[in-house]
């Protein structure tokens, strides 16, 4: 029997963080038929059974009205929307009472399973632009910003926009195993795991922070990042104090100073590994990690594989 996937939406929802799950279902059931009947589903006004639900780009879909289920799993997208979670009360209400082996959330979709209480006392994640305002908002809430997508029992979270690719693809291998995510990921043109964690605040970083504070500093750490850069270096560079330059960069990005670091050198790094011919220990010296096996070792932790690895999956 077919498993029911209800993609729930809503006025001004972002539109991948639909149609990007519906693709990778739509080609789970190609490869295995009879797996899944997906739904798309919306609060429409009282009496209507189907209409159209426009996106944040105008973009619409044809949505069904909300039904009770029983559903095998729900999606809930994000998008601006669920800024105004007031006008979503009917979804969050929907929630309470609907049955689903699994609910899941794309993005900012979390805050609706948040408000609904079902991620109290677990662990999510959401889009990173959105995190101070939802551990504000839901303190009940474990909730880790670094990461791709996150499962805690049968509730399942995942971050930005596209991570809700990532998502489906976790959500099918978990139903059908890892063959068949991989050939969805194939068909997709994506990697059935992302290398590492998220990383979401690398987004912040390269932005220089929430309001951009650092980001001249940013560009001057890529340009210098073969040398040392000890966090009193770069504190000079912003002209504070190392104790302040520390407390702001963290407060800015999410992530210490140290750790931006070595995220720019792996940027770097990678980079030369899978585009260029340079020998790796040379690699490792012009990113600034100078010993080839502190880089295999931040590799490993970064990306799950050696720069060997990663080289020779770029030339396969």
């Amino acid at each position: 029997m077919p498993r029911s996937l209800a993609v729930v939406i809503f006025p001004g929802f972002q539109l991948l963080d639909a149609a990007g799950p519906v693709a990778a279902f739509e080609i789970a059931e190609r490869y295995r038929p009879g797996s899944y009947a997906l739904t798309v589903m919306a609060p429409l006004a009282a009496g209507e059974t189907h209409g159209q639900v426009a996106s944040s780009s105008g973009v619409a879909f044809a949505a069904s009205a909300l039904s009770a289920g029983p559903f095998d799993t729900i999606v809930i997208s994000g998008g601006d929307g669920t800024r105004s979670l007031h006008e979503l009360g009917r979804i969050v209400a929907w929630l309470k009472g609907a049955k689903a082996r699994r609910r899941t959330s794309v993005c900012s979709g979390a805050y609706l399973l948040a408000e609904a209480g079902l991620l109290d006392g677990r662990r999510c994640t959401t889009h990173w632009s959105r995190t101070d305002d939802f551990a504000r908002r839901y303190p009940k809430v474990s909730l880790d910003a670094d990461r791709i997508f996150i499962r805690d029992g049968d509730v399942w979270t995942s971050a930005g926009i596209t991570a809700g690719i990532d998502l489906a693809l976790a959500l099918i291998e978990d139903d059908l195993g890892a063959d068949v995510a991989r050939r969805v990921a194939q068909q997709l043109v994506v990697h059935q795991r992302r290398p590492g964690g998220q990383s979401q605040f690398s987004a912040l970083v390269d932005l220089g922070g929430r309001s951009g504070r650092f980001s001249a500093l940013m560009d001057w750490m890529r340009v210098h990042i073969g040398e040392p850069l000890p966090v009193e270096r770069l504190a000079a560079e912003a002209a504070m104090s190392p104790r302040n330059f520390a407390r702001a960069f963290v407060a800015e990005t999410g992530t210490t100073p140290a750790k931006a670091v070595e995220r720019l050198r792996l940027e770097a790094a990678r980079t030369a590994v899978e585009t260029g011919h340079a020998p790796i220990d040379r690699v490792a010296e012009s990113a600034g990690f100078g010993d080839p096996e502190r880089m295999r070792r931040a590799f490993l932790r970064a990306f799950g594989q050696p720069p060997q690895a990663l080289r020779r999956a770029a030339r396969a």
